[in-house]
């Protein structure tokens, strides 16, 4: 006789995904947007829509929770000396009075502020520019590769935290976009070599770094089972403890922190790896690794080229219970928004033997 069912089925459904926005009809998302190539960083207004920053196009484009896209699209700027567009890559929503740029005649607050393989930082202040966003710190001259940015700290004490993946340091710039130098910061001696920065994201006030083994010419990631590890600091760049190791890492860059809603892993930080596109969970007190995400046909979810993991606003249909992604298919010459929603219904029968426990060396 089989086992009866669990009391709480959404321990037992897995995840559904959905493909909402892709910039070909190949893809089979639900929506087209040709300005959605290599889409990678992603960000919310708290009370608002899905900003996407889009690499292989330099725009970011907005969306809803359905993909549904609304009419702004941002252009994201590359440096003076460089004739096409820029290369944006991680993003960051502000709602302070912080961060402030300036155009001619009108200054105000960046709202969205992008970081970009083109080594600069690029701010969106709605008061001056609603079109495009503005240069406010470039480091081109010093062949930076920024792959990721996170913010931290309130008002006029906030930072900004760029992952320079060439130069495998961590870039920060106070609320006035003016580079803070912090000689020894983040760190980490027993790193091995030829590791980098991928990204860097703010989770609960402590700053998770991923890192990823750099090509030979430090531009871009080399995948591979293990190669990964992520590290937490604090705000000043000191090293709190290596959170995770190898193991199922490969090339991580998306990290979330998912609510208690969602299911098998409610509570655990997860994990994205660009390198095989697999989602993660770890316990984020241990780092111990919980499992991965799993379809409901049992096998697990891997989306080509995964770039952001996003939980929802609770708004304009993003749920908070929501796990929202971005990706770069078919090696970034493509691209993807979509969703990942838990599956509230037990197959039947029972447990499904896909929910075994089991260790990561059966994954």
């Amino acid at each position: 006789m089989p086992p009866a069912p669990p009391t709480d089925c959404s321990v037992a459904g897995g995840y559904t995904q959905r493909n909402l926005v892709a910039n070909s009809p190949a893809l089979g998302a639900e929506h087209v947007d040709p300005h959605l190539v290599n889409a990678w960083g992603l960000a919310f207004n708290p009370t608002g829509i899905a900003w996407v920053a889009n690499e292989g196009t330099g725009t970011s484009t907005l969306y809803d929770g359905n993909g549904v896209q609304q009419p702004l699209i941002v252009g994201i700027p590359a440096p003076p000396r460089e004739t096409e567009s820029g290369e944006p890559t991680g993003v960051v929503f502000n709602g302070s009075d912080a961060f402030v740029v300036t155009g001619t005649g009108v200054s105000g607050p960046a709202r969205f502020i992008f970081a970009t393989e083109d080594g600069v930082l690029a701010a969106w202040a709605p008061a001056v520019d609603e079109a495009s966003a503005k240069i406010v710190a470039d480091n081109s001259a010093m062949g930076s590769v920024y792959k990721g940015l996170a913010m931290a700290g309130t008002g006029a004490d906030a930072r900004l935290y760029a992952a320079d993946f060439r130069n495998g340091r961590i870039d920060v710039f106070n609320s006035s976009f003016t580079p803070m130098p912090m000689p020894g910061a983040f760190a980490d001696p027993s790193l091995p070599a030829g590791y980098a920065p991928f990204n860097i994201e703010n989770i609960e006030g402590t700053l998770y770094v991923s890192y990823a083994q750099q090509d030979k010419e430090r531009s871009d990631d080399v995948p591979g089972v293990g190669a990964g590890y992520i590290n937490a600091f604090d705000m000043n760049g000191q090293l709190l403890r290596r959170f995770a190791s190898q193991g199922t890492l490969n090339a991580p860059w998306g990290m979330a922190l998912a609510p208690a809603g969602f299911g098998q892993f409610s509570n655990h930080l997860l994990v994205g790896n660009f390198g095989d596109g697999a989602i993660n969970a770890y316990d984020p007190a241990s780092g111990a690794w919980a499992g991965a995400l799993t379809r409901p046909d049992g096998q697990p979810v891997k989306v080509d080229g995964l770039w952001s993991l996003h939980f929802g606003t609770g708004a304009q249909g993003l749920p908070a219970e929501t796990l929202f992604f971005t990706a770069g298919p078919a090696d970034e010459d493509q691209g993807l928004y979509g969703r990942l929603d838990m599956t509230p219904v037990c197959p039947q029968g029972g447990l499904p033997p896909w929910k075994a426990p089991r260790g990561p060396e059966a994954q």
